[in-house]
């Protein structure tokens, strides 16, 4: 899904990824550039304990369910080539 490519991508590139404003940048490049995406809806569970470089993931999606647009929801993305590279792309 895409808070795990975005964790994935954040890591390449050294950037905080459990700052929900670089999140909302990552899918709004995304979505501008076209990506197949599937919205689905955000699944980490109560006993979700799974933290990235000390932060939760659960904590994560619950502040982006907050925000109630496009650029926070999370979404399913078919890892291809094409959409790798396209994902490396992104710089803030």
């Amino acid at each position: 899904n895409s808070i795990e490519i975005w964790i994935g991508a954040s890591k390449e590139k050294n950037i905080d990824w459990f700052d929900t404003e670089n999140y909302k940048k990552f899918i709004a490049f995304l979505l501008k550039n076209n990506l197949n995406m599937k919205q689905m809806s955000i699944c980490f569970d109560e006993s979700d304990k799974v933290t990235e470089g000390g932060h939760s993931k659960r904590a994560f999606a619950n502040k982006l369910a907050a925000f109630k647009d496009e650029n926070s929801s999370c979404y399913s993305i078919k890892l291809n080539d094409g959409n790798i590279e396209l994902i490396r792309k992104f710089d803030l």
